[in-house]
């Protein structure tokens, strides 16, 4: 086989890799789709260190965030490793570190509060209760079915994810609202949050469902994803206790950085800071 040439077998090895690695279905997918993407820039020629950074200018010239172009770097670059191609590497944008996120795809805890009661007013008892359910909770989508009837009942649900396990506290109130679910969709065990044919939701069909869901709430498309329910319990959790560290144990984070996104203030919200300064007469 040529040297450092991406092939469907050398792409399909990798895939066997990262399942070794117990990485989550969405970053085995996000690798594959990387390396293909590309594969298919390349158009059949093979790797060097001087196409793989002429491949991140052109990310960047297409007009792809920095920060998406770094998920992307870091994909590729894991392939190489794998191939033993560690000299094609090439080095990530450094990027400064946000002071504020942009109000367009900041939720709200009223236009939560609207997904929510109009999910309930069209009949959509599981997709309302599933966004109860990751905003009370922070848990990733990824994670959903750790949700069964014996965690509602035990008041907690054991979530093995990344080679970690944590214990996930639910509400009391929240638990209730689950097994009443539970009793009238006949669910005695197991996932609670099923499609018809009786398989666990999927990270596509959530996404889908939530999305549909924005024209009817009079909510932004940009702003409705379920990781952005994470960010809105993240944000809610830390008002309330103000502890970073414990938080980070919550939500699952081996580095508290990581935790500090979440928190990140609006635009607005920083503007406001600067106001409130009085620096100018």
């Amino acid at each position: 086989m040529k040297a450092n040439l991406i092939t469907e077998k050398r792409i399909s090895a990798f895939a066997q890799k990262l399942r070794q690695e117990e990485r989550s279905l969405a970053t085995l997918e996000k690798y594959l789709r990387d390396v293909a993407a590309l594969a298919q820039w390349l158009h059949g020629r093979p790797v060097t260190k001087e196409l793989a950074a002429a491949w991140k200018t052109a990310l960047l010239e297409n007009g792809l965030a920095p920060s998406t172009v770094n998920t992307k770097l870091a994909a590729v670059n894991h392939f190489f490793i794998c191939m033993g191609w560690p000299e094609c590497r090439v080095k990530p944008l450094r990027l400064q570190r946000k002071l504020f996120r942009e109000d367009r795809r900041e939720l709200t805890r009223a236009e939560y509060d609207r997904l929510v009661s109009t999910a309930e007013a069209l009949g959509r008892d599981r997709l309302a209760l599933l966004l109860e359910t990751i905003c009370a909770t922070g848990i990733r989508v990824s994670e959903v079915r750790y949700l069964t009837v014996d965690a509602a009942q035990r008041g907690r649900a054991e979530i093995s994810l990344k080679g970690k396990i944590r214990t996930i506290l639910l509400p009391g109130k929240l638990c209730r609202k689950l097994l009443k679910y539970a009793r009238k969709n006949k669910i005695a065990s197991g996932e609670l949050f099923l499609t018809r044919s009786g398989r666990g939701l999927s990270r596509r069909q959530i996404w889908a469902e939530m999305k549909a869901l924005c024209g009817k709430a009079g909510v932004e498309s940009s702003k409705v994803f379920p990781h952005n329910l994470r960010h809105l319990f993240a944000r809610t959790f830390y008002r309330v206790c103000r502890d970073v560290a414990k938080l980070a144990d919550v939500l699952g984070h081996s580095s508290i950085d990581t935790t500090r996104i979440y928190l990140i203030s609006t635009g607005a919200e920083h503007a406001r800071t600067l106001d409130r300064l009085g620096l100018v007469t």
